[in-house]
């Protein structure tokens, strides 16, 4: 393994403990507290499907890349909920203090251009920020409102920000959005307008943050859900794009990322060891991908509905690589936590070289170069068929 390569893959186990970092906001099914990697996620979603309201000097791609990085720091440093007293300069501080050391884990170039843009979010000073600091701050009110039964003491958060706090300011930042959550908020019936046509898909959304995956976390802790993994293979695809096999558009593979596993809400995971009617299965996330795609704006739902067309048919430059870093992330995963999946499916090498080897070969060899060896030291310490 050469050192760049060594770095980039500690950064990206590293950022697996943000899946572990609870926030103050909880799903909407209201099940459980959220964790910072799939409000991430969801933001990034936010960002691309809400791209109707960025403005012309607005480079969507580059917010969604923020929106990847921002909450990163609580790694170390935690959620901090913006209705608690809190000394706000010191946690300013600790997260440029995280910044610092969890960014510079990365191989120098990339450390100082993921950090400059996670400070450029920070600063909320540029076009590209304004925009994705304000989905920050609209995304979790609707968290809250749209909710199976919103909680009352949420509730109570979202009107005092709305009204004096942080959101405030999206009264002429996002009047739509604004509001519809006073419409929500005063029990009032909604207006149709571009805003309100596309939240049932951003609110469907959050669904797949319950869809649960044959993998678990690199800590063993519990198994992962589609959201967060999404989150973490957008994270992957840029940090290893280098490794593709063709040049690719990376924006455009975090795109497909963003979407790919949209479908679960409706389908659930599909286990790559198990055993599983693939025709049945496709005919399954075709269904999904019409009801969930359906939800939007027809120009915009066919539009991402194409791209996500693109990621399964995975013959473009851009699905292929997706495709690789599709398959490279839970092996990765299983390597530190025992095995996992490998040993939950009793996994074959040779079965591994041909659902993981040769989408991974295919896309990005040199990541099957690197992984190969590892895997089959590890099969053969588990005592599992090589």
């Amino acid at each position: 393994m050469t050192a760049r390569l060594s770095a980039q893959i500690d950064f990206l186990k590293v950022a697996d403990r943000l899946k572990t970092v609870e926030r103050a906001n909880v799903l909407m099914d209201l099940s459980r507290p959220e964790n910072s990697a799939e409000h991430s996620w969801h933001l990034a979603l936010w960002a691309l499907v809400l791209e109707p309201f960025a403005g012309p000097d607005v480079s969507v791609d580059r917010a969604i890349r923020m929106l990847l990085l921002h909450d990163l720091v609580e790694i170390e440093t935690g959620d901090h909920p913006i209705h608690e007293e809190t000394d706000w300069q010191a946690v300013e501080r600790a997260e440029r203090a995280a910044a610092r050391r969890l960014f510079g884990l990365l191989p120098p170039d990339q450390a100082a251009s993921f950090h400059d843009l996670w400070t450029e979010f920070e600063a909320d000073t540029t076009p590209d920020a304004r925009y994705a600091k304000m989905l920050d701050r609209c995304q979790p009110l609707f968290q809250v409102l749209c909710a199976d039964t919103p909680r009352p003491d949420h509730v109570d958060v979202v009107r005092d920000n709305l009204g004096t706090g942080r959101a405030a300011y999206l009264a002429s930042a996002l009047p739509e959005a604004y509001a519809h959550a006073m419409a929500l908020l005063d029990g009032t019936p909604a207006s149709l307008d571009r805003f309100t046509e596309r939240l049932p898909f951003l609110v469907e959304a959050d669904k797949l943050k319950t869809v649960h995956r044959a993998s678990r976390l690199l800590d063993d802790s519990r198994y992962e859900n589609s959201a967060e993994h999404s989150w973490h293979i957008m994270l992957y695809a840029w940090v290893l794009d280098e490794y593709a096999v063709q040049p690719v558009d990376t924006d455009r593979v975090l795109r497909m990322l963003l979407l790919h596993d949209l479908v679960e809400i409706d389908a659930g995971d599909n286990p790559i060891h198990g055993n599983v009617d693939h025709a049945a299965q496709e005919a399954l996330e075709q269904a999904a991908a019409d009801r969930l795609f359906g939800l939007l704006p027809p120009d915009q739902g066919a539009a991402l509905r194409s791209l996500w067309q693109e990621f399964e048919a995975a013959q473009s430059p851009e699905a292929v690589f997706g495709k690789a870093v599709d398959r490279v992330q839970t092996p990765i995963a299983n390597l530190e936590n025992g095995g996992g999946s490998w040993v939950s499916y009793r996994v074959s090498m040779p079965q591994l070289e041909t659902r993981v080897g040769q989408p991974v070969s295919r896309g990005a060899p040199d990541l099957w170069t690197w992984l190969q060896p590892q895997l089959l030291d590890c099969f053969t310490r588990l005592g599992l068929p090589v």
